[in-house]
Formats: C-alpha cells, structure tokens, sequence
C-alpha cells in the first residue's frame, strides 16, 4: 500500500509526499533563512527565500525523477508514483527494463536532467540582468543540481550510480542479478564508509552537519541490504522449479460418474473442495470445475458424465515440472488463476500449484520463517503477504 499523502498526478503518475518530507522542508528552510549575511541583507524575507529554496529543491528532485519515469515509460514500464520523502524521492517502477541497455537509461536519465538544470541555471545567470535575490536563488538551485547529479552518480545502490553499475555488470556477465548484487555490495561497502567517516569527523571536530553523513550512510547500507534480498529472493525463484513446489491436492475421479454422483459423492459432502481430475482407461480426461458443473441444467445431471464436462489437459493453463518457479507465478498473476496444473514430461498429471504453496517452497529453501497457518490464509485468500512482493519480483526474476 502506498504511504504518505497525494498531491497530484504529473504525466499521468501519481505524486505523494512522506511524513519525512516536511521535516526536511522545516531544516532546509531553518538552513538557508538562518544564514548571518543574508538575514543582515534581507530581513525577515531571507526566511521567504529560504522557503523557496527549499521548495525548489524539491522541484529539483521530481524533476530528476521524472527523468527515469519518463525514459521507463518509454520503455513501455508503468511507473505506479513518486514519493518525495527525506533523503530525496523515488520512483516506483512497476518492472526491471528488459535489457542492460535499457535499464542503462533509466539509471542515467535522473542525473543527466539534473545536471541539465545545472547549465540551464548556469547559463541563465551568465547572460541575463537579474536581480541579487534572483541570482542567489537560482545560483543556490544550479549547485543544488550539480550536486544532486554528482552525488547520485556514486556507483552503488540505492543510488542511481548503483543502477548504471548493476546495468554495467548485467551487460559483462549476462545476468542482471549478478549485476544486482555488485551494486548492492557497493553500495553497502559506500555507506558503511561513509558512517566510519561520519563519526570519526564528529569525535576529531563534532558538528550537527557531520550527522547527515551518518544518517546518509545508514539510509545507503540499509537499502543496498534490501536490494541483495531481492536479488537473494530472485535468484530462488529461478532456481525453484514447479517440481519443487507442486502439491498433491488434488483428486482423480472416475470420468464415467454421472454429474449427480459426482455432485453427491464428492461436492456435496466435503469441506475445501480440492481440484478434480477426471480419468478412465489409465488415461486423464480433464480438469473437472465446479463452475462447469454448475453451469449444467440440473435436469441434464443424470444423464452426463464427468468426461463430458472435463476440459482436455492440453486446453487448461499448465506448465511443466522444470518451469522455473519465476515463470510459475507469473502466468498465475497474468491469468490470474487461483492454481495452475503441473504436468509431467509424459503429459500426466504431477499436482497443482497455488500461491500458498510458492510461498511455502520459498520459505524451506531460505529457511524463512513462514507459518503452515499463514501459507493455509494465503490459499484460502489467494493472494501473498503485502511484504513478500513475489508477483513484482517474478516479474524482473527471469534472466
């Protein structure tokens, strides 16, 4: 669920602010309208502009973020929004680009707007009469860019030199989860490097400003942490196959039982109906649905049978035990079915799979702590945890 609040919609994407971000619009503010020689010169209106310059910066920042949502949408990725919270903004990106290259220019594209305000600015000043309040505003907001693209050309992630990085190594080594994991171990490497800086600074000479350093590295290590997860989490999913996660729920019927049998016998007296197949001679005839059944005239009950209704194994949505389990869950979400059938390499039935049983094979092979009473809510809901984003996930999983 997205947090904070909307503001509006720029290019068709949804924009929201963070609680985090009016605490860095009161510090920016205190920052520049405190300022000694501006307060000499200005009065009380250095606190105006030191508003307006905090405004600004933010401009600044969706701006470099409209960057990458516009090079993604291109792309033809849907980018569901940008928030605007205390370390900056991010894009929420529904999908990775699909090449090395592509997801080159998503990375770049945010920096080289910045630093294209940055000479816009630059070149304005140089040629235009403005006036001394003007100048120093739109000197204040040419540094802020060239800062802002600088700084997030460092190579690791979260940083979009991080992504260029992971574009770069996904290009060398084809794969892109190695990439992933390059960026994220640089990333995390940078901001334990900038805490062990940040505090040696503050003991030598403590100043409130080298805090920022500390807080910056903390944000670095703890999101570098999360994209190895996900790059962990990726990397199961190819790995897994259907064969690993395929259950057994499911029951063979005769395919000679009338409708009205089949009903008394198995639907009528049973709880959590499991999925039925329908068999004769040795061989499978079909999936049999309670749908199906329902949609037969009562009156034709006792006159059909279960091979009459039974959709032929080769016309219902399957894959094969070797299917990676990225390719499982995703033709579950773009069909979405509430299971998908297995099949052998002899085109025989192996088991169903459904969401609770993906989550279930992930949690054994990374030894997540994951309950048998949360994957049983997960199949009686048909849909996964809201902190385990294995639909995206799958999305950007397949190499």
């Amino acid at each position: 669920m997205q947090s904070g609040w909307r503001v509006g919609s720029i290019l068709g994407i949804p924009l929201f602010l963070d609680t985090s971000w009016f605490v860095i619009l009161l510090l920016v503010t205190f920052a520049y309208g405190s300022n000694p020689s501006w307060q000499a010169a200005w009065g009380f209106t250095a606190w105006g502009v030191g508003f307006a310059l905090a405004i600004l910066l933010f401009v600044s920042v969706l701006l470099h973020e409209l960057g990458h949502s516009v090079v993604a949408q291109s792309q033809g990725i849907q980018v569901n929004s940008i928030t605007l919270f205390l370390f900056g903004g991010i894009a929420a990106i529904d999908q990775e680009s699909k090449t090395p290259g592509q997801a080159f220019q998503v990375a770049i594209a945010g920096p080289m707007v910045s630093l294209g305000l940055y000479l816009f600015l630059t070149l304005l000043m140089a040629i235009a009469t403005l006036p001394p309040i003007a100048e120093v505003v739109l000197g204040n907001v040419a540094q802020i860019n060239l800062v802002l693209a600088l700084f997030n050309l460092i190579p690791g992630l979260p940083l979009d030199g991080g992504q260029v990085l992971k574009a770069m190594v996904w290009k060398a080594t084809n794969s892109r989860i190695k990439g992933v994991r390059w960026a994220a171990r640089t990333g995390q490497a940078l901001g334990w490097g900038a805490v062990g800086l940040g505090v040696l600074a503050y003991l030598a000479q403590p100043s409130l400003d080298l805090i920022w350093i500390v807080l910056i590295g903390g944000f670095a290590i703890r999101n570098a942490a999360a994209y190895g997860r996900v790059a962990d989490l990726q990397e199961t999913l190819n790995t897994l196959t259907a064969g690993d996660a395929v259950s057994r729920e499911f029951r063979v019927v005769d395919a000679t039982l009338t409708l009205r049998h089949f009903a008394d016998e198995y639907i009528l007296n049973s709880g959590r109906s499991p999925v039925y197949f329908a068999a004769s001679d040795g061989r499978y005839r079909g999936l049999v649905t309670v749908d199906d059944l329902r949609a037969i005239e009562r009156s034709q009950w006792d006159v059909l049978t279960l091979q009459d209704i039974a959709r032929s194994l080769d016309s219902i949505p399957s894959v094969r035990e070797t299917t990676p389990l990225a390719g499982v869950i995703n033709v579950l979400e773009q069909q979405t079915l509430g299971y998908i059938t297995v099949l052998t390499p002899a085109d025989a039935v192996a088991g169903v799979i459904d969401r609770g049983d993906v989550v279930r094979a992930m949690a054994q092979r990374m030894n997540l702590a994951i309950s048998e009473a949360l994957i049983q809510t997960i199949k009686e809901n048909g849909e996964y945890p809201p902190g385990l984003r294995l639909a995206s996930l799958a999305k950007g999983a397949v190499e």
